[in-house]
């Protein structure tokens, strides 16, 4: 039975964003908190390395330039330095809701990574991510104004762009009905798109949800066709997704071939520290040009008691895999990681939209431009968080008394074809995306990809107009919708900048020197979707 929910604050997502949002808005509001699977199957607790940030004012203007050379001149240089220059109130508020960051004495330990001029990661150990989510969680759910729902997936946003965004439509797991939730304010913090691609290092939650409810509502999406790939995701038939963290290139892990042969050079004087782009690319490369199915990472040189110290979670993971990296190097290959960028945002979390905020990943403020600089995620998530509780308890909130209809499905059937179609399709997806919209691109893989794309998203539609709703058929539904808007993005950029490389104009044009965005102008789909509540 479908039924209704009221609440003051709306957030999407149990992530670093959604957390430190909820913790903060709920010393003024109560917070309800939606995430489609459980509390700790987010990117944010996969996250290994660490947060950068400025411990002192004498290292923002470095961190500062180091960004925007890592963004190829597309950041937003007012947010870059807005984030940046928050650095140490972002680590000052996570230590007070209990992260422990590694230190030595009281001194907070920082350590390297690839693009930056210095050392000014902080770090727990090689899973920051978990501590910091972990640590947040726990808070979140003693606060009683606080209240978590899991397995709730956000179908479609209510409202109009132009007026107000009323609230959502959700999917209840647990009992296959639909929530109607009225809210106050919304924040989306719903993480990337990464999950698109065949081989990604993120979990498989991160389906591009947020940008692909705000993309259907009308809000304005920006450079979607600068996909981060990590450089060293593990090459393993059991374990796809692991990633291999960039501290351990920062702390000198060297890159190798299955000939044994280190090959960075040839690529870039940085070798192993250049920026995530021209290492993924080169490691590309190397793959494609020599038929090697994966390359390698070697750490051994640093010694046993280091490597325990520095990185005993990913030696144990390995260590279970049969590879012990005090020893071995750990085979690796490009994977999709990073999603840069997303619905056009203010620092603030602000849209089109007066009440509908997003935040995190799901974002486009301006920092990452055409590259994501090496850790540069957590900080933007905590600070994005900061200035979104920070803008909202600034306004004054306007009670929703709206009556919200109920959500209609007695016009649907239920299907045994779901379960293939909904495997089929996302297979397929994922394997366009990451054979024609990948590392490297041309205009024939790129349009290939476009209509076949085209093809599914038609399948998809009518299907879902027609038959029940389920979280396998919602994410489905929202993949397509994001892979097409990667694909338009990527088609409009005609030159190749950062993590967008185009074979076909391999040279940066400054005719692109600014920022893709895409609107969603399908006035017939949008009433289609509308229709459906």
């Amino acid at each position: 039975m479908n039924t209704r929910l009221n609440t003051e604050v709306l957030i999407v997502g149990t992530g670093i964003s959604g957390l430190l949002s909820a913790i903060e808005l709920s010393k003024t509001y109560s917070v309800t908190m939606l995430t489609k699977s459980r509390t700790n199957e987010c990117s944010t607790s996969w996250a290994q390395g660490g947060i950068a940030a400025a411990m002192d004012n004498s290292d923002i203007d470095a961190h500062v330039n180091d960004t925007i050379i890592n963004g190829h001149e597309i950041c937003n240089p007012e947010s870059v330095t807005r984030i940046i220059e928050q650095g140490r109130k972002s680590i000052d508020l996570l230590i007070k809701h209990g992260v422990n960051f590694n230190t030595d004495g009281t001194k907070l330990q920082q350590t390297l990574e690839g693009g930056h001029s210095k050392r000014r990661i902080a770090y727990h150990n090689d899973n920051t991510g978990e501590e910091i989510h972990t640590s947040l969680l726990k808070k979140a759910k003693k606060n009683k104004k606080i209240t978590i729902k899991e397995d709730i997936m956000a179908i479609d946003l209510i409202g109009r762009k132009d007026a107000l965004c009323d609230g959502l439509y959700a999917y209840d797991e647990s009992n296959k009905s639909v929530i109607t939730i009225r809210a106050n304010i919304i924040i989306l913090a719903t993480g990337g798109a990464n999950k698109l691609y065949q081989y990604t290092t993120n979990p498989d939650t991160s389906t591009g949800d947020g940008i692909a409810l705000a993309w259907r509502f009308g809000c304005t999406i920006s450079n979607m066709e600068f996909m981060q790939f990590h450089p060293t995701c593990l090459y393993h038939t059991s374990d796809k997704s692991f990633l291999i963290s960039e501290s351990l290139r920062g702390e000198g892990a060297k890159l190798i071939n299955p000939n044994n042969e280190y090959f960075m050079k040839k690529y870039d004087k940085r070798a192993e520290l250049a920026p995530r782009d021209v290492v993924a690319r080169a490691i590309d490369i190397e793959m494609k040009n020599n038929n090697f199915k994966h390359v390698y990472l070697d750490v051994s040189f640093k010694g046993n008691e280091y490597i325990l110290q520095r990185f005993p979670n990913i030696y144990n993971r390995c260590l279970e895999l049969g590879i012990d990296i005090t020893k071995d190097p750990i085979p690796v290959v490009p994977a999709a990681h990073y999603t840069c960028g997303g619905v056009k945002t203010t620092i603030s979390g602000e849209t089109d939209c007066s009440n509908l905020y997003v935040i995190g990943e799901a974002a486009h403020s301006g920092l990452h431009g055409a590259n994501r600089l090496a850790s540069n995620s957590l900080l933007e998530c905590s600070v994005m968080a900061m200035e979104c509780c920070k803008k909202i308890n600034e306004k004054n909130i306007t009670y929703n008394e709206k009556e919200l209809p109920l959500w209609d499905d007695s016009y649907v059937s239920d299907s045994s074809d779901e379960n293939i179609l909904i495997s089929h399709n996302w297979a397929e997806i994922r394997k366009i995306m990451w054979d024609y919209v990948g590392i490297l691109r041309s205009d024939k893989m790129l349009n290939r990809a476009k209509d076949r794309l085209e093809i599914i998203n038609n399948e998809i539609n009518e299907f879902y107009h027609t038959h029940r709703i389920s979280t396998d058929l919602l994410e489905l539904r929202n993949i397509i919708d994001v892979a097409k808007i990667i694909t338009k993005s990527a088609i409009s950029r005609k030159e190749s900048r950062g993590l967008h490389y185009n074979k076909d104009y391999p040279k940066v044009s400054y005719k692109y020197n600014k920022s893709t965005e895409l609107n969603n102008t399908e006035k017939d789909f949008i009433m289609k979707i509308v229709s459906k509540a």
